[in-house]
């Protein structure tokens, strides 16, 4: 080892510098629950809303009071559109074109979203029906289709009309949105609105994705990361899956796959059946370390955009609703933070 190799060595482990150890602060500290969810929109279409009841009143318990989504920003969205060539696919896969609320309310993303900090700024204290309508077309203009439900869910249903910038066409979306087999508008935005938020925290980040440059790098990779995926750890999931979800219209089905899902026990499981899998993909081009450097770098940003959100307001109860492969990412590199406190979801879920 050279010299500087050495003193670069010695430099890090005489440093003994762990960021997460140091969480002394004055006041509350910032409390994060990180509930990993299976993506509802792969569940039966037999699946009903209210079976989801008794995880809701589980996580209304633990009392949140900011509710973060895996969903992309109208701002990051509007930024992606610049650059089709890398982000095209991403766009269509992640992006709702609010084109029918910009021309209800005539805000285009930007606008509208710096309307609704001003507005919330100023908020009342008992808003009325109008202001509601109004918040919710802003939202909607703003691509926070989440946040949109919340103000619809918080109308009485005699108040669930147009108007306000809310026409016909949008509340037809606001409509679809309420059933919608989506963990965003199953879980986050009813419970918002049962906890009495305005709003969702949108902290999706999709700026690390990269458009293949042919379709037969597209098709190699495709292949090189489906072989890899083919093992003993994927094997055991699909099981464990597919068991998990024939109970979750009996009972406490549903809790059961939520209490499985956010098991310590399943951080490795994961890893070893996806992205440890990746990392040793043998391909000269090593298109699993591309995979897993997209995935990182994903949940990196992420996690600063929850820090973000919680620097904006400290002391705060948050509960993050993500993809169950997010989950235990986002715990590792928040439990990094000073001003996090990491909450097991057992808590919530017992």
């Amino acid at each position: 080892m050279s010299p500087v190799s050495l003193w670069v060595v010695a430099f890090l482990a005489g440093a003994g510098f762990d960021p997460g150890t140091l969480k002394d602060v004055a006041g509350p500290p910032n409390e994060v629950m990180v509930l990993g969810t299976p993506h509802l929109s792969n569940w039966p279409e037999s699946f009903e809303a209210k079976q989801l009841d008794p995880l809701l009143d589980r996580l209304a318990g633990w009392k949140p009071q900011a509710i973060a989504v895996e969903s992309l920003s109208g701002l990051q969205c509007d930024a992606l559109r610049r650059f089709p060539s890398r982000y095209a696919d991403t766009v269509k896969d992640y992006c709702w074109d609010a084109a029918p609320a910009r021309q209800a309310t005539g805000l285009d993303v930007l606008a509208a979203t710096a309307h609704v900090d001003r507005l919330l700024a100023n908020w009342p204290a008992n808003p009325t029906a109008g202001d509601r309508r109004h918040l919710a077309a802003l939202f909607l203009a703003s691509a926070d289709q989440g946040s949109a439900l919340v103000q619809w869910l918080r109308l009485p249903p005699s108040e669930r009309h147009a108007g306000d910038g809310l026409d016909a066409t949008l509340v037809a979306r606001l409509e679809m949105l309420r059933g919608r087999h989506n963990e965003e508008f199953l879980i986050a935005a009813p419970l918002a609105a049962r906890l009495g938020l305005e709003r969702l925290a949108q902290i999706d980040d999709h700026s690390a994705d990269r458009a293949y440059r042919n379709a037969e790098e597209e098709k190699a990779a495709g292949e090189a990361l489906m072989k890899a995926w083919d093992n003993p750890a994927t094997n055991r999931r699909k099981a464990a899956d597919a068991t998990l979800s024939k109970g979750i219209g009996l009972g406490e089905g549903v809790l059961t796959l939520y209490r499985n899902y956010n098991a310590p026990d399943q951080a490795r499981i994961i890893y070893d059946s996806d992205f440890g899998a990746a990392l040793n993909e043998p391909s000269p081009q090593r298109y699993g370390r591309n995979y897993a450097g997209y995935w990182e770098t994903r949940n990196l940003r992420m996690a600063a955009n929850i820090r973000d959100i919680l620097g904006a307001v400290p002391g705060q109860r948050m509960l993050v609703i993500v993809g169950a492969s997010h989950k235990f990412y986002l715990q590792a590199y928040l439990n990094m933070m000073h001003d996090v406190r990491l909450v097991d979801t057992r808590v919530a879920l017992r």
